[in-house]
Formats: structure tokens, sequence, C-alpha cells
């Protein structure tokens, strides 16, 4: 069978996920990836087919989307051109992880696409939503990448097409203990506002993951480092909790490992403020933004020793499994 897995590259938790489920895939079938999108940190371990500019939302350094850049960054005519001359008929079954390239090349061309993805979770109107939803948003949610077929990802089942989050083997074999510090990682921050707010916790060593420098240094009791996947995890590992933003596969993989998590999602994005109010639910916390009473809530995150308990099993290995018997058998239906 042939597989084209189709990754988002905004963000780094939907090349985390792929970094777990692609080797499954490749146990059973012949697969190739495709990537789009330019503002993925963490690093895929397998070839990479098509590597496509896509369309990405580029992160600020006051809490959101630097919308300035995002547009600078947008390249319409290629990607409709991509669009329509992608061999997407070469492939048995299309998988998609929120890429929209692949998703409106199966659309346009009458093809099924299954979307396996925590945006997918979206589709389901049982996960939690602000009490005002976004329209606007939830349009974006439902259409930038459609698919025919749906299975998603969330901190709980809200949903019979909902599973539990994909957590990365190399996460599952971490030994988690608690030393000193709190690993931080909020992209859409500068390095400037990390300092500034985290040094005014005294006694706590930070360890901030920035998208913003390219070199570790540190200013007070605050270190800055690069994003990197290992050495995050290192820290994640050791840490007494992770502070970060509205994201989904990093929180699930801090309460995976026994941490605590404060979660600030980004200024006006809908979909993390979604998350944070699920993260809620299992026991995280959630700030709306850095204000001035920001200081006082993070003290009292920091001093909270409430457990952490969360069972997020591995069911990834039998998801997969499912989906190639399912499509195997409809295409025997097909030819009957």
């Amino acid at each position: 069978m042939k597989v084209l897995y189709a990754i988002q590259g905004t963000g780094n938790g939907h090349i985390s996920r792929a970094r777990e489920i692609v080797p499954i895939l490749m146990k059973y079938a012949d697969v190739d990836v495709l990537v789009s999108g330019i503002q993925a940190d963490v690093k895929l371990q397998f070839p990479i087919k098509y590597k496509k500019h896509g369309l990405s939302f580029i992160f600020g350094t006051h809490g959101g989307v630097s919308y300035s850049k995002t547009i600078s960054s947008l390249k319409p005519i290629t990607l409709l051109k991509d669009i329509q001359r992608f061999p997407i008929h070469s492939y048995d079954l299309v998988i998609n992880d929120f890429e929209p390239l692949t998703a409106w090349a199966c659309k346009l061309r009458g093809k099924p696409c299954l979307g396996l993805s925590h945006q997918a979770s979206f589709l389901s109107a049982k996960i939690p939503r602000p009490n005002k939803k976004n329209w606007f948003a939830e349009a974006i949610l439902h259409n930038y990448a459609p698919v025919t077929q749906k299975i998603g990802f969330h901190f709980k089942a809200y949903d019979d097409f909902i599973h539990t989050p994909v957590i990365r083997n190399e996460v599952r074999q971490l030994n988690p203990v608690e030393k000193d510090h709190f690993t931080v990682y909020l992209p859409a921050y500068g390095d400037d506002i990390m300092i500034q707010e985290l040094s005014k916790v005294k006694n706590v060593k930070w360890e901030v993951f920035s998208k913003h420098t390219t070199f570790s240094y540190k200013r007070a009791n605050v270190f800055i480092k690069p994003v990197n996947n290992e050495a995050f995890l290192m820290s994640l590992e050791s840490s007494k909790g992770l502070l970060t933003n509205g994201g989904f596969e990093g929180p699930a993989e801090a309460l995976f490992l026994g941490k605590k998590v404060m979660s600030i999602p980004m200024t006006n994005q809908y979909e993390q403020q979604c998350n944070a109010l699920a993260l809620k639910e299992v026991g995280g916390v959630m700030l709306d933004k850095i204000d001035a009473g920001f200081q006082e809530s993070l003290i009292s995150w920091v001093m909270d020793t409430s457990p952490v308990k969360v069972d997020f099993p591995d069911q990834t290995e039998a998801i997969i499994q499912n989906i190639l018997f399912n499509n195997m058998a409809s295409k025997l239906d097909l030819a009957i």
C-alpha cells in the first residue's frame, strides 16, 4: 500500500507526533512524507520526499502572531500551483495532519483524505470551547485542511473519534525526576520579555527554549536556549513544571511525565484558548496573558505542590493498524 503522510510544519507539535506515527506506518506500508510550512524547529529522523512552502503563521514577540511577517511570508501562487500539480492520485491512502496543500488537492480531485491530528478533534461539538465561540476561527479550523474522515487527539476522549494524546516513545522512555528548574516554551514572546518577567521570581531557575536565539546565554536566574528537541526533553524530564503556550503536544507530554503545567495561549489564537480550557480539566493552570498580575499568578503556580495525575495509554500502533485495515477493507468492498 502506498501512503502519503502530510504534516503541517507550523509549530512543533505536528512534527513531534509524526516522529512517533511515521515509523509505525513504515512497518506496514510504503510511506512518503510531505511537510509544508516554515516554522517548525523539531527535526524528523526519516526522509522527507516533499518539502513545500505551504501556509504558515509566523510567531511574534509580544504574545501573538506577527501578522506583518505572516503576510510577507505568503506565496499564494506557489501554493495554488502546488495544490494543482501534486500527484495525489499516486497514493492509495492520504493521511493528513492539518496540512492544507494535500487536503485541498484531495478535495478538488474527489479523493478521500483522512485527518489524523489534534485539530480533527475540533470537528466535534463536545470539546471545551469559550462561552463565546469565535465563528471565524471555527471556520478556519473546519476548512483550512478539509478532510473526509477524521481521527482526533485531545487531553480526553471527548467523542467517539477522539483519542488521548500520542506520546512519543522517546518521552515514554524518560525517567522523570524533580530538580531545581522550570522549563519554559513561549515562542510568541521575545527573550527580553521572558527575562524581564521571569527574573522577578527569585530563587527559581528558568530554562527558556526560545525561537528568537541561535545561542545559549544567561541573565540573572533565566537561562535562554535555542529550541532543540533533545535538550528540551532533557530539561522537561528533570523539571518542576512546564510554562508554555496553548499548544497541545508539549503540555500533554509534560502531564504524562507528571509535571504541572501553566498555559498562556497566544493572543487572539482561538485554538490555543480552547486547548487551555481543556488543559484546566486535567489539572493544568490557564492565564490569559502576561500582565500586571502575572508575577503573583506565577509565584502561586511555582509554590503549588498538587500532584499531577493523568493516564495517556499507548494506543498509537493500534490506531494505525485500524486505519490501514479499514482502508484495505473499503477497497475490497469497492472491488466486489
